[in-house]
Parts: C-alpha cells; sequence; structure tokens
C-alpha cells in the first residue's frame, strides 16, 4: 500500500508547478513499477487538489489505451515472444493515448478509454466506448500513469549491445522480437513530449515487482471476482523484465525525455521512500 508520505512528496512537487503558473491544463506524467502505487498516488493526489483546491483534475492511464482483446490475439499471432501478451511498448493503441490526451489539453469535452484487466480470464480488454469516462473542461490537471512511462528507445547499435551482454530475461528473446519493441516505443515519444512535469517512483530493485504485482492481483479478485493465478502473474511479470532491463536505467537518468521539472522517489520493497529528489 503506498504511503502517504509519497502521497505528498508528489503532491507537493505538483503544487509547485502550478503555482509556476507553467499552462492550464498541466500535464503531468508519473511512472512507477507494476504495484509500487503509482496509481494509488495519482488518485490520492487528484482527490486532494479536487477537494482542497477546487481543481478540474483527469485521471489517465496508459493501460487503459492497450490494444482491445482482438488486436492482442492477432499481434500475438505473429509469433513475438514479447508481444504475446499485453503490457511491452506495441501492445498500446497509441493513437488512442495521443488523441486523448491533445483533446483534453485542448479543454474539450472528452471521453477517456478505460480496460478491464480481469477480462478473458485475466488476458483483459478495453471496454465499450459508451463505458469511458465522460470528463467536462476546463481541466486545471491532467495527471498520466504507467508502468513504462517515460522509457525511451535505444538505437540499433546500443541495443543489439545490450542484447549481446544480457544475462538476464532479455536474451531469452530473439534480437528481432527486441528491435520490434524499441522501434514501437519511439511513437511513444508523442506523448511524453505533452508532459510539462514528471514523476518516477523508482524501486531500489526491480524483483521487487514479482510481489507487488501479486498483492496487486489479490486485490483485483477481491474485487472483480476473477483474475490471474500466482503462477499465471509470475510468467506475466517475466513478460516485462526485457523492457525494465533495456530501459529503466535510462529512466533513472533521464535520458530522452523533454527537459521538465522531474521528481524521482525511490522505494523499499515494503512501498517506503528511502530518497526523493528533483532532477
Amino acid at each position: 500500500m503506498v504511503t502517504p508520505y509519497s502521497t505528498q512528496t508528489v503532491l507537493s512537487f505538483v503544487r509547485s508547478l502550478l503555482e509556476r503558473k507553467l499552462k492550464s491544463p498541466l500535464v503531468i506524467g508519473l511512472s512507477g513499477p507494476q504495484g509500487s502505487g503509482k496509481s494509488s498516488v495519482v488518485k490520492a493526489v487528484a482527490n486532494e487538489l479536487r477537494t482542497a483546491s477546487k481543481l478540474n483534475v483527469v485521471e489517465f492511464s496508459l493501460d487503459d489505451c492497450y490494444l482491445t482483446h482482438e488486436d492482442q490475439v492477432k499481434l500475438a499471432a505473429t509469433g513475438n515472444t514479447l508481444v504475446s501478451q499485453r503490457g511491452l511498448p506495441g501492445t498500446h493503441d497509441i493513437p488512442l493515448c495521443v488523441d486523448t490526451l491533445k483533446s483534453l489539453i485542448n479543454q474539450q469535452a472528452t471521453d477517456v478509454p478505460q480496460y478491464d484487466k480481469s477480462a478473458f480470464s485475466g488476458q483483459g480488454d478495453r471496454v465499450p466506448r459508451s463505458e469511458y469516462i465522460k470528463t467536462t473542461p476546463p481541466y486545471d490537471v491532467i495527471l498520466f500513469e504507467g508502468w513504462c512511462v517515460g522509457f525511451t528507445s535505444v538505437n540499433d547499435g546500443e541495443l543489439e549491445e545490450r542484447w549481446n551482454d544480457s544475462k538476464g530475461p532479455l536474451k531469452r528473446h530473439r534480437l528481432d522480437h527486441a528491435k520490434y519493441v524499441n522501434d514501437q516505443l519511439k511513437q511513444y515519444d508523442d506523448i511524453w513530449n505533452m508532459f510539462d512535469g514528471f514523476v518516477h517512483l523508482d524501486a531500489e530493485s526491480i524483483s521487487y515487482v514479482y510481489d507487488w504485482r501479486l498483492q496487486q492481483e489479490h486485490g483485483l479478485i477481491r474485487e472483480k471476482g476473477s483474475g490471474m493465478t500466482d503462477d499465471q502473474v509470475r510468467a506475466f511479470v517475466d513478460g516485462y523484465m526485457p523492457a525494465y532491463e533495456l530501459y529503466n536505467d535510462r529512466l533513472r537518468a533521464h535520458k530522452g525525455l523533454p527537459s521538465i521539472p522531474h521528481l524521482r522517489v525511490t522505494l523499499n520493497k515494503n512501498r517506503q521512500p528511502v530518497t526523493s529528489m528533483k532532477l
């Protein structure tokens, strides 16, 4: 469970940007590994801004732009093991995400996509458009979160070098499969370039994700009544690890991101913040 300290640290950062009156709406990107509490932080920050500051805040997740179940099944049929399940770059509908963000930024009434992760026994599916979240301008703040928000591609030479040197999950997959994901990631820059500020909830060790994601799935099953088994969750997280191996150090170094205010909060296994710094 996310700590109040994490929420207050992020809230203070967002308020400092609001005081600078950069523009309206203010768009904040928030990244954190699965189960780190990023969605809870976004919800808590949004609620505080709404109640204490009377601001119109929109919450939007990259997860809600995953491909439909039908399109994900078609993508998996190509045989690329890195996109055989939802998760990695290439499994999102980026035009949908970009168009939605642009509509919000342009202060238009916008239907925000939603994704049901419990559908198809945990494989997931986007909900019908009639179930999208309807929003009404004027907007003050847009909080956009996701596990790979802020990941940026490497050049082909560095990709091959990292693949050759890998002693981890990346090496279990073919180089051309990794290249597909890396090429797909380039179009995600269109989203990152719309941010006015960036928050990174980092983990001391990325291995924490296994326990965090198990806790998250157990909560989802209690709420929805269905979801993945523990073994399925572990296999699911395995699928994300090559991306962390390729891009997490770049995110920590703020490589490839626009020159915007950046807050990094590092969490221990209990999700307690151990350090926070502005970059």
